[in-house]
């Protein structure tokens, strides 16, 4: 947000081309200059909600102490640490979280959408993507945001790796957001019990 914050003043300079007010120079210089302040604009947003960026604000690990701090809370790292994760976005996430906390991963399971490993791959953004020899077990379900066998499985995973954690034990959860598309909302409110008028981003 802040990053998209700093290119909105550009929006009240006028256009250093020396051109007469009105004309089609000017009209056309215009344009091109908001073409590139709303591709700023664009840029920051996708920027400031990336993966990376967002974790890195969320999670700070002194490596002396093995302190993890999750915003106002510290916690003790002693090769204790779990993942688990489900969402679009928590791929990267996972990726982040892992380079940062390496060191004291043990495990983690994580569920994203059927072929986003791929989808990736071929966009070239390697940084989303976890290592080789990642200690995190990736499942790919749910096509289309519909539940499947797939998902089913990779939330039995998520419950067998939450339910043999010990009291010693840190369980760190990733969540990425989702709002069912709206051929499904009804599908959605009959599963949760909720009425259908009742808007799906509020529930």
């Amino acid at each position: 947000m802040a990053a998209t914050l700093r290119v909105l003043p550009g929006f009240l300079r006028t256009c250093p081309c020396p051109v007469l007010w009105g004309s089609p120079a000017y009209r056309s210089a215009s344009s091109m200059a908001l073409q590139e302040q709303a591709w700023q604009l664009f840029e920051g947003a996708v920027n400031a909600v990336m993966p990376g960026p967002m974790l890195r604000r969320a999670l700070a690990l002194d490596t002396e102490t093995g302190q993890l701090k999750v915003r106002d809370r510290n916690f003790q790292l002693h090769h204790n640490l779990y993942l688990a994760g489900f969402g679009k976005a928590v791929l990267g996430m996972a990726a982040v979280a892992e380079e940062m906390l390496s060191e004291h991963l043990v495990q983690g399971v994580i569920s994203v959408p059927k072929g986003i490993r791929a989808a990736m791959e071929h966009a070239g953004m390697q940084e989303m993507l976890l290592k080789p020899h990642s200690h995190i077990q990736v499942f790919e379900g749910a096509k289309d945001n519909l539940p499947d066998g797939d998902a089913l499985q990779a939330a039995l995973a998520i419950r067998n790796l939450a339910e043999g954690l010990t009291a010693d034990d840190l369980l760190l959860v990733l969540i990425s957001g989702w709002c069912p598309p709206p051929l499904h909302w009804i599908d959605w409110h009959q599963c949760h019990g909720c009425s259908r008028a009742a808007p799906p981003a509020l529930l």
